[in-house]
C-alpha cells in the first residue's frame, strides 16, 4: 500500500484531541514509505566507501580524474571559438545562426559528459527534455528556441569553468599514482565527489519547469491511454450486455404482438419473460454507470461512496474518512477508483479476514491507506491492475506505494493532490 511525504497537519479545533493520534500514526507510517519510495534511487548513486585496495570504483574514477583534462580542454576550446565566437559575430547576419548551432552543439558535449558520468562515476542522471524543434515553427523560431535553451547555456558553463580543474585533477592523480599511491582512493573520491557535485548541478536536469514539463508529456500519453482504454471497455459493456439483452427483448416483444390475438396466454408469457429482461438490462446499466461513476458519489461524496464498495467485499471492510469538505470532483473520482480496485484485489487474491480504509487530508494532499491481514506478496510488477493504478495516480501527480511481505500484512498508500472542489 501506498504512503503520504508529509505529516498530518491538524486545525486548531475541538477535533484535534480526537484526531491527533490517529492522524499522526497515519502520518508517520506515510512519511516513512515515501521516504524508502524516492529515497530508493539516490541510494544506487553512491558509490562504496573508498578502501586502500584498489576496486574497479577505484580504477573507474582514477580514469575519469584523468580524462578530465583531456575533456575539459576540447569542451573550453569549443565554448571559446563557437560559442564565444558567435556571440561576437551575433552584430552580423550570421552571428545568431552560427550561435544557435553551437548551442546544438553543447547539448551534444554535455550528453557526452553525462555518459562519462554514468559510466565511470555511477551517476544516474535523466537526460534533459528534448528541444521541441518540431512545434517551433518557422526557421526564426526554431533559432531562437535555440538561442534561450536552459540546457546548453548550462553545459556552456560547465565547461568554461572545468579547464582550471581538469588541470588540477589531471596532475594531482597523476602524481599520486607515483608519490601517494597508499592513499590515493581517498583522494580520488574527494576529488570525483567534487566532480559528482559538479555534473548534478549543472549538467542534470533539475530545472524544475523542464522536469514539469517531461513528467507532463508522459502522464499525458498516460491519461490518454487510460481514457481510451475506458472507453474500449464501457463500449465493449454496452455491445455484450445491455445491447445485446434490449435486442433480445425487442424481438420477444414482437412475437408477443404477433400472438396477441393468436394465443393470448403464450403472449403473455413472453410479456412477463420480456419484463424480467427489461429487470436484468436495467441493472447491467446500473453497474455500468457505477463503473463510470457512481451516483452515491456525486450525490453524497466519498465516505459514503467507499462504504458501498466496501460492503461488496467478500472481507469485512472499516472504513474510516476524515474529510472536512470535498476534494475536487476528478480527484475524488480516481480516489474512490483506486479503493474500489484495492478492495477488488483483497477479495480476489489475498485470502484476508479482515481490512480496514483511511481516508484523510494532510495539508493539499489526500491519502489512502488500504490494509489487509492477507497473505502478502502483491507488487507493482505483478500484474497489470496494481501497475495501473500507479500509472493512473503519477498522471495526476500522485504516489502509489506498495508494502506488501510474503505471509502479510499488506498496506498500500495512495497519495493525490488536493484540489478544491468547484461551487456550483
Amino acid at each position: 500500500m501506498t504512503a503520504s511525504q508529509s505529516a498530518a497537519s491538524h486545525r486548531p479545533d475541538i477535533h484535534d484531541s480526537r484526531r491527533a493520534d490517529g492522524n499522526d500514526s497515519r502520518g508517520a507510517v506515510a512519511r516513512e514509505a515515501v521516504a524508502r519510495h524516492r529515497g530508493a534511487e539516490h541510494d544506487d548513486d553512491r558509490p562504496p566507501p573508498a578502501r586502500f585496495a584498489y576496486d574497479p570504483w577505484t580504477w573507474k574514477e582514477i580514469a575519469h580524474l584523468l580524462a578530465n583534462l583531456p575533456v575539459s580542454l576540447f569542451g573550453f576550446t569549443y565554448v571559446m571559438t563557437v560559442i564565444i565566437g558567435g556571440a561576437a559575430l551575433s552584430v552580423t547576419v550570421i552571428g545568431l545562426p552560427l550561435l544557435g548551432l553551437g548551442l546544438a552543439g553543447a547539448r551534444l558535449i554535455g550528453r557526452f559528459e553525462r555518459g562519462r558520468a554514468r559510466m565511470l562515476l555511477g551517476l544516474r542522471i535523466d537526460e534533459p527534455s528534448t528541444l521541441p524543434v518540431r512545434r517551433a515553427g518557422g526557421l526564426l523560431s526554431r533559432m531562437w528556441l535555440a538561442l534561450k535553451d536552459p540546457v546548453a547555456w548550462r553545459t556552456v558553463l560547465y565547461e568554461a569553468i572545468r579547464l582550471p580543474w581538469g588541470i588540477l585533477t589531471f596532475t594531482v592523480t597523476l602524481t599520486s599514482m607515483f608519490v601517494l599511491w597508499p592513499v590515493l582512493p581517498y583522494l580520488a573520491r574527494g576529488l570525483t565527489n567534487a566532480d559528482r557535485a559538479m555534473v548534478r548541478a549543472l549538467l542534470s536536469p533539475s530545472d524544475e519547469l523542464e522536469r514539469r514539463i517531461a513528467e507532463l508529456e508522459s502522464d499525458r500519453g498516460v491519461v490518454v491511454d487510460t481514457a481510451a482504454a475506458d472507453l474500449r471497455r464501457i463500449e465493449r459493456d454496452l455491445h455484450d450486455g445491455a445491447q445485446a439483452r434490449l435486442v433480445n427483448l425487442a424481438m420477444g416483444l414482437g412475437l408477443a404482438k404477433e400472438k396477441l390475438l393468436e394465443d393470448p396466454d403464450a403472449a403473455s408469457a413472453m410479456v412477463e419473460e420480456a419484463h424480467g429482461e427489461v429487470k436484468l438490462a436495467l441493472q447491467e446499466l446500473r453497474d455500468l454507470a457505477r463503473g463510470i461513476h457512481p451516483a452515491v458519489l456525486t450525490d453524497r461524496g466519498l465516505d459514503a461512496a467507499l462504504s458501498s464498495v466496501a460492503s461488496r467485499c467478500t472481507v469485512p471492510v472499516k472504513v474510516t474518512a476524515d474529510l472536512d469538505s470535498r476534494p475536487a470532483a476528478a480527484i475524488e473520482g480516481i480516489a474512490y477508483f483506486t479503493v474500489s480496485e484495492l478492495l477488488q484485489n483483497i477479495s480476489k487474491h489475498s485470502g484476508a479476514r479482515s481490512a480496514s480504509v483511511d481516508v484523510w487530508r494532510t495539508e493539499d494532499r489526500l491519502l489512502i491507506q488500504v490494509r489487509d491481514d492477507g497473505e502478502g506478496g502483491a507488487r507493482l510488477d505483478g500484474g497489470t491492475g496494481m501497475r495501473g493504478l500507479a500509472e493512473r495516480l503519477n498522471a495526476v501527480d500522485g504516489l502509489f506505494v506498495v508494502d506488501s511481505p510474503v505471509g502479510g500484512p499488506t498496506t498500500v498508500t495512495a497519495e493525490l493532490p488536493w484540489r478544491e472542489r468547484e461551487r456550483g
